[in-house]
């Protein structure tokens, strides 16, 4: 375990033995964290993937480095076959230990391997596509490109469990059940298959006992080769007596299909159309919810890495800082104050801590005029022996710095350097400022003349 703020070494104490800073409650969230971590362990070793998930990412809640948490993540991730989310830790793990991580090479044995990645790929577009046909209601065609998806890549649960919901849409109880089986031995508690597979039981039960009192209405005996099935309760009459059932019968038939049958058909068709269209509506209200979903999922993932990516930079930033001050400090040493000068210019003292500030204020405090004097000289110097551009470039940053050095004739010779440079535009810039800071100076009627010729 390392200090929140030097990185230094922990240990039982409640404060860091290098810096002091308190660490007592850091330790405890980085304890908690592992604690979910141990507990998803042991819920992945019974196959509770969905569970595991959870943990992990309470713990990531916690504290978003614990590699060993999101490398875990991962896998628990692509063992379920959503490569993709997969894929996201790991980058991401990566990013915040870039040496010494399983991530690394997690991420090479996939990389390396362009058909099995190709593979995913084309899992991914199938996959998307299946969901598109629900939507236009083509379940034949979603059913077959599901078995598509589940032939390259098995262990995709989300395919099991959607090609499940189509089994039971079209009452193919049987398929259903065992695609949801297929599904809880990758993930043994998830709550979606479970509650599909409540659905598909409870549905197969009154199947079974529909069929079941079908069958006891009825017996059958056999008659020569042939099988008779009649009803159990059908009573033989006399043959006046079934002609007068028979012309009752079709009497009532008539009465029937005149005053019941036809208008009921015609009910019948419309409730199954609005049943129809309903359904309709709902598999697409689900789908969008699910791409909704999975659209919230991408951004979130984005803005993680772009929080990531941010959090590398101010680091980089950090340590270019230190390195300059520390550089600074060197060339003040060793009496180089150009050097020292020019390296103090690139430290952010945001970057500091009060420490380093003190040193740096120490430093910047003896340097500065130091500093400015060398610049001055040395552009002057170039400006006396025609080398324009150096002049300009060692002037310029003494006006930088201090625009009235010299009684100002800092800024006249960076103007005179920057016209015999050929670079009128900085030129009439600092010509302006002559005009404006020295009026009534010969510094400012020479600059004038300069502005009105241009």
């Amino acid at each position: 375990m390392e200090c929140l703020n030097c990185g230094a070494g922990l240990g039982r104490e409640d404060h860091c033995p290098n810096c002091g800073v308190n660490v007592k409650a850091y330790k405890k969230i980085i304890m908690a964290s592992n604690a979910y971590y141990n507990q998803a362990l042991q819920k992945a070793e019974v196959r509770n993937l969905s569970g595991a998930i959870e943990s992990l990412n309470a713990g990531l809640r916690l504290y978003k480095l614990n590699i060993n948490a999101r490398n875990l993540l991962g896998l628990l991730y692509f063992e379920r076959g959503e490569v993709v989310e997969a894929l996201t830790e790991w980058v991401i793990s990566k990013n915040y230990r870039p040496k010494d991580n399983a991530a690394s090479r997690y991420l090479d044995e996939i990389q390396s391997n362009r058909s099995r990645l190709e593979s995913f790929n084309q899992t991914i577009k199938k996959y998307n596509q299946a969901l598109l046909y629900c939507q236009q209601d083509s379940t034949d065609l979603a059913v077959i490109q599901l078995k598509k998806v589940l032939s390259m890549n098995p262990k995709l649960v989300r395919g099991h469990q959607l090609l499940a919901l189509l089994y039971l849409q079209d009452r193919k109880f049987d398929l259903a059940k065992k695609s949801l089986q297929n599904a809880i031995r990758i993930d043994a508690n998830n709550t979606i298959t479970l509650r599909y597979l409540q659905e598909v039981d409870g549905q197969g039960k009154e199947t079974a006992s529909g069929k079941k009192k079908k069958a006891d209405e009825q017996v059958a005996y056999q008659s020569g080769n042939e099988t008779i099935i009649q009803p159990r309760y059908l009573k033989e009459s006399s043959a006046a007596g079934m002609i007068i059932n028979i012309v009752v019968g079709i009497a009532i038939g008539a009465a029937i299909t005149g005053f019941l049958i036809v208008p009921g058909v015609r009910r019948q068709m419309q409730n199954k159309a609005k049943d129809e269209v309903l359904e309709a509506n709902n598999t697409i209200s689900s789908k969008n919810q699910m791409i909704s979903t999975l659209e919230a999922q991408i951004d979130e993932l984005t803005s993680q890495m772009d929080k990531a990516k941010g959090e590398e930079e101010n680091t980089v930033s950090r340590i270019s800082t230190y390195e300059q001050l520390v550089a600074a400090f060197s060339a003040y040493v060793a009496s180089d104050i150009a050097a020292a000068g020019d390296a103090l210019a690139n430290v952010n003292t945001e970057y500091l801590n009060d420490e380093s500030k003190n040193v740096y204020n120490t430093i910047n405090a003896q340097v500065n005029a130091d500093y400015v004097r060398t610049l001055y000289e040395t552009g002057y110097n170039a400006y006396n022996a025609q080398n324009f551009a150096e002049a300009a470039a060692n002037l310029q940053k003494v006006v930088d710095l201090d625009e009235n050095y010299e009684q100002g004739y800092a800024i006249y010779y960076l103007a005179q350097a920057y016209r015999k440079s050929d670079n009128p535009e900085s030129a009439k810039i600092y010509y302006q400022k002559i005009i404006e800071l020295y009026p009534g100076t010969e510094r400012a009627r020479t600059a004038q003349n300069y502005v009105d010729t241009e």
